[in-house]
């Protein structure tokens, strides 16, 4: 007789064996989780009601060596020898719980300090990157604007040159960590129209002129998320990163990182919403049998983990070839749509298969369903992306 024990199919068992995964990842991945486990999960619903969480989280990332993953040691991080997959491991661990009020703020320095630290001056490296990555200082990544959205060829802050000074003015919305920010890398117009025009900017919140405030309604569940408004800010020309006018070259390698760190992010939050479902459709027992026991129920669990577990194989595969250096950009972007859909699609199909539960509290699902959106159209929506890959490959 055919052994009938169940499979296991929890958060960890859904994501594919991978032959790119080493024990090394394996070690990294118990440390955030036991990170996770101890400083986030015990107060994570008071967070998520209070659509924040203390700032001494940033200094326990630090002392955890967590928040200085991949930085220089001489800055206070934890040395520059990792992979992608470092990153992607920190967004399915933190995302493990379906929530993003942690994640998006303490991976911030990931895209906003590189610039800094490799363009930037050894002055900044001390003001900034140091406290950073310390904990005591945050930093935000201010480049989408509120008529713009992904389109960077069309943004309109602009920062005139005065003599020893930029004068910024404009907006940026969308930003997270924008309301705790003591820094803002900031994409600005100091030329001419296109790409071509763009440049990067250090720009400090305490200057007189920037304001800011959070961002009301579909809140991503975290009051730090804002708006920010530049009226005649003077910033120091020192302040500049990189060369003026070509700061885009800069900006693209900055999305590729957070493309995928979202695409993995978005995936953890499908493996939670499809792990809930079956474990509940186990327990569940409705007209004398099993709720997994129904036909129907069985083959829409079954369409769920099939998706999973196609966007993982795209997934890897990605990883192979970007860390080879191949451009991976239109794949990228067609991936993270197949990945977002796939979200959609599970967090919706698990909330069926709670049906009333969802509501009723002790589970990520309903949470998830409602936060699914942000990440469909953050990092780029399906038209734009679609249209990138589109462009990437010659059509």
């Amino acid at each position: 007789m055919a052994d009938r024990t169940p499979t296991t199919l929890d958060f960890d068992a859904l994501r594919p064996p991978s032959p790119f995964l080493t024990p090394a990842h394996d070690a990294w991945r118990a440390k955030l989780r036991d990170f996770v486990d101890t400083h986030i999960a015990p107060h994570l619903d008071d967070w998520d009601t209070a659509s924040d969480f203390p700032d001494s989280l940033y200094v326990q990332a630090a002392q955890d060596g967590i928040l200085g993953m991949g930085f220089r040691e001489d800055l206070g991080g934890t040395g520059e020898d990792i992979g992608l997959y470092e990153r992607i491991l920190f967004a399915e661990e933190f995302f493990r719980l379906g929530s993003g009020v942690v994640f998006a703020d303490l991976a911030t320095p990931w895209i906003a300090l590189p610039p800094i630290i490799n363009g930037g001056t050894a002055e900044m490296l001390d003001r900034v990157a140091r406290p950073v990555l310390a904990g005591e200082k945050k930093i935000a990544f201010a480049v989408t604007e509120p008529g713009g959205g992904s389109d960077v060829s069309n943004f309109t802050t602009t920062a005139e040159r005065r003599g020893d000074v930029f004068v910024v003015n404009g907006g940026k919305t969308l930003i997270s960590g924008a309301m705790k920010a003591d820094y803002l890398l900031t994409a600005v117009r100091t030329g001419g129209p296109g790409m071509g025009g763009l440049s990067m900017l250090l720009i400090e919140t305490d200057r007189a002129g920037v304001t800011r405030g959070p961002l009301p309604g579909l809140q991503w569940y975290n009051k730090n998320n804002g708006w920010l408004k530049f009226e005649n800010v003077e910033v120091p020309v020192t302040n500049l990163i990189g060369e003026e006018n070509r700061g885009f070259a800069g900006l693209a390698g900055q999305f590729n990182i957070e493309r995928f760190s979202g695409i993995s992010a978005t995936l953890a939050m499908t493996r939670t919403c499809v792990a809930e479902a079956i474990a509940f459709a186990r327990e569940r027992h409705t007209f004398g049998k099993r709720l997994v026991d129904h036909q129907a129920m069985r083959h829409k669990i079954v369409d769920m983990i099939q998706r999973l577990k196609a966007a993982y194989a795209f997934l890897d595969i990605l990883v192979w070839r970007f860390e080879r250096g191949e451009n991976v950009i239109a794949d990228l972007a067609m991936l993270k749509i197949q990945a977002t859909t796939t979200l959609e699609h599970c967090a919706r199909e698990s909330l069926q298969v709670l049906g009333g539960r969802a509501y009723t509290g002790g589970n990520r699902v309903e949470r998830i369903y409602r936060e699914a959106r942000i990440f469909v159209i953050g990092g780029g929506s399906e038209e734009i992306l679609r249209d990138l890959a589109g462009r990437q490959m010659g059509l």
